[in-house]
C-alpha cells in the first residue's frame, strides 16, 4: 500500500496527470511567448487567432531532447548525452540535434516501422508474404529512408515493379494484400497512397481504378514461396480506365497500365499524392493529422487547417519529394517544440495544434525503453520456422521486419496486425490490462529486481544516495528531479536512503508507472 501511494505521489508530482493545483510547468516549458520560425509557424498562429486560442509556450530543452529522440528514433537519450545537451548554451543546438539525429541508423528503423504497418508487411495469414520476402521488402523500405530516396520514386518503384518478390523486393506492395484481385490491389493502393478508402468512392470511378491492376499477374517458380509478379499478355484492344479524378484513361495494349495510373499519381500537381504523404509525417510527428484521420481523406473529412496543409505540401513538392526535408521542417517549427501544458482550454485548440499533444508510447517503443532501463531483453514468438525467429538479443522491437513475429507484452499494448494497413489497427488507447501489468506484473519486477544497471548504478553511487536518484530520473524521464520530488523521494526512503537497491527499485517502478515515462510530452 505504501508503494502504490509513492507511485499516486510521483506521478502527481510528474506534471502531466491532473491534480488540484496546477501542475510545475517549468519542468516542461521555457519562459515566453510563441515565435513564427518558419511558414507552417505563420499558418499554425494564423488559424488560432482566428479562434482566439492562446497557443503554448516553448517546451523545456529536457522535453525537447526526450521528444525528438522518441519521434525520431524511437528511443530514449542516455543520461551524458542529456546532460551535454542541457549544458550547451549556444542557440542553434536544436537545430544541430536535429539534423544528427535525422542521419542515425535508428531514425530508418524507427521510420520504416512506421510504413512497414501502413505496407502491411507480414509473413503469415491473412497477408501471407512468406519469411524470405518479408526480409527483402523491409530492408528495401529501410535502406530507402536511409537513403532518403525521395518519395515520388519510393511510390513509382511500389506500383511499377515486377519480378521475384524474394529479389525485387518491392513487387511485394501487389502481394501484401488480403485479395490479390484488381479491386484488392486498388483498394490497398488508394488507402496507402492517397489516404483514401475506396469503398466510400462512387462505383464508376471504383471500378475504373479497378483496371489500372486488372493485368497484375502472380507466377510461381521451383523455389519455395517464391512468386513472380509481373502482367498478364496484353489484351486484344485498349483498356478503359479512370482516374480517382474521374478523368477517363485509355490504355494501348502494349502500354502497362500500372504506369498510367504511377504517371498519373505523381505529379507535383496532384493533391492525392501530396496530401496524404505529408498529412501522414505530420499526424507521427505532431500527434494528430491536419486531416483527422489520415486514412480518411474525403470532401465530408476536411483538414482542420488548410493552408498549414498547402504548406507542408509546397514544402515537400519544392524539395523534390525529400521526405527528411519535411522533417526538418516540422521538426524545427515553433508549433512541434510547443510546451505539452496547454494555455487554451477552447474545444479545438488541440486540432489546431495550439499545443503538443500528449499520447501514449508505442508497444514497440515502451518495451524497448523498458529493456533500456533495466539492461534486460524480450522474448518473441511467432509460427514463423527459424531462422527468421532467431532475434538477436540487443535488437529493438521497433527493429522487427515481421508483422508476425510478436510478444504478449506487444499485443497486450496495441502493436498493429498489419492485416489492413489502417491507422486505427494500432490501439494507442491505454487499457486496464496495461495499468495493471505496469503496477503489478512479474515481468516488470523481473526487469527491475534483476536489472544489471541499477545493480551498477548503485555500485558507483552507493555512497551519494542523491546522484542515484539524479540518474535515475536521466535514464526514466530523461531530465533531473525536481526539489519536491527529492523531499518526497528522502521522507519515503526513510532513514535506510534511495542508495539502497530496495528503495531505487521502488522508485524505478514508481517513475515507470508516472504519465510522463509512459507518454510521449
Amino acid at each position: 500500500m505504501r508503494k502504490l501511494l509513492f507511485i499516486i505521489i510521483l506521478a502527481l508530482l510528474a506534471g502531466l496527470v491532473r491534480a488540484a493545483e496546477p501542475p510545475p510547468t517549468a519542468t516542461f516549458e521555457k519562459r515566453g511567448s510563441f515565435s513564427t520560425r518558419n511558414p507552417i509557424d505563420a499558418a499554425v498562429l494564423s488559424a488560432l487567432k482566428r479562434k482566439n486560442i492562446k497557443p503554448a509556450a516553448r517546451c523545456s530543452d529536457a522535453v525537447f531532447f526526450r521528444r525528438v529522440h522518441l519521434d525520431l528514433l524511437g528511443m530514449l537519450p542516455e543520461p551524458q548525452q542529456i546532460l551535454a545537451f542541457l549544458e550547451n548554451r549556444r542557440g542553434n543546438k536544436r537545430a544541430k540535434l536535429i539534423d544528427e539525429l535525422l542521419l542515425r541508423d535508428e531514425f530508418a528503423e524507427y521510420q520504416a516501422l512506421k510504413w512497414c504497418d501502413l505496407l502491411r508487411v507480414k509473413a503469415e495469414f491473412p497477408i501471407n508474404l512468406w519469411p524470405n520476402a518479408v526480409q527483402a521488402y523491409y530492408r528495401w523500405i529501410r535502406d530507402s529512408i536511409r537513403d532518403n530516396r525521395p518519395y515520388d520514386e519510393f511510390a513509382r518503384a511500389l506500383l511499377t515493379s515486377s519480378g521475384s518478390n524474394f529479389r525485387v523486393a518491392p513487387v511485394n506492395f501487389l502481394r501484401a494484400v488480403q485479395s490479390r484481385s484488381p479491386s484488392g490491389l486498388a483498394q490497398a493502393t488508394a488507402l496507402t497512397l492517397m489516404g483514401s478508402r475506396i469503398e466510400q468512392w462512387p462505383e464508376d470511378r471504383r471500378k475504373g481504378m479497378e483496371v489500372f491492376f486488372s493485368r497484375v499477374t502472380y507466377k510461381r517458380t521451383a523455389e519455395w514461396k517464391e512468386e513472380i509478379v509481373t502482367l498478364s499478355p496484353a489484351p486484344a484492344g485498349p483498356l478503359v480506365a479512370m482516374f480517382p479524378d474521374g478523368t477517363v484513361a485509355r490504355i494501348a495494349p502494349d502500354e502497362d497500365p500500372r504506369k498510367i495510373f504511377a504517371q498519373w499519381l505523381i505529379r507535383p500537381s496532384n493533391e492525392w499524392f501530396t496530401k496524404n504523404v505529408v498529412n501522414r509525417v505530420w499526424c507521427w510527428l505532431v500527434g494528430r493529422g491536419v486531416i483527422h484521420q489520415p486514412d480518411d481523406i474525403r470532401e465530408g473529412n476536411p483538414p482542420s487547417n488548410p493552408k498549414l496543409l498547402a504548406v507542408l505540401e509546397k514544402e515537400l513538392v519544392s524539395s523534390g519529394y525529400d521526405l527528411r526535408s519535411l522533417y526538418r521542417k516540422i521538426l524545427n517549427s515553433s508549433t512541434y517544440q510547443q510546451s505539452p501544458v496547454p494555455r487554451s482550454d477552447h474545444r479545438e485548440a488541440e486540432a489546431l495544434f495550439a499545443h503538443y499533444i500528449v499520447r501514449p508510447l508505442g508497444a514497440e517503443v515502451l518495451i524497448d525503453a523498458l529493456c533500456q532501463i533495466t539492461g534486460s531483453t524480450e522474448k518473441y514468438m511467432s509460427a514463423i520456422p527459424e531462422p527468421f525467429t532467431n532475434i538477436p538479443e540487443e535488437q529493438r522491437s521497433v527493429a522487427l521486419s515481421d508483422g508476425s513475429i510478436s510478444s504478449p507484452f506487444l499485443e497486450m499494448f496495441g502493436r498493429p496486425a498489419r492485416d489492413t494497413g489502417l491507422q486505427s489497427e494500432r490501439n494507442q488507447n491505454p487499457t486496464e490490462a496495461q495499468r495493471l501489468h505496469m503496477l503489478n506484473s512479474s515481468d516488470v519486477q523481473r526487469r527491475i529486481e534483476q536489472s544489471p544497471r541499477l545493480g551498477a548504478l548503485l555500485a558507483r553511487s552507493r555512497r551519494d544516495p542523491k546522484k542515484v536518484v539524479e540518474n535515475l530520473y536521466l535514464i526514466i524521464l530523461s531530465r533531473l528531479p525536481t526539489a519536491r520530488e527529492l523531499d518526497v523521494i528522502r521522507k519515503y526512503a526513510g532513514r535506510s536512503g534511495p542508495g539502497t537497491r530496495a528503495a531505487a527499485a521502488d522508485l524505478v517502478w514508481a517513475l515507470l508507472n508516472t504519465k510522463e515515462f509512459l507518454y510521449r510530452h
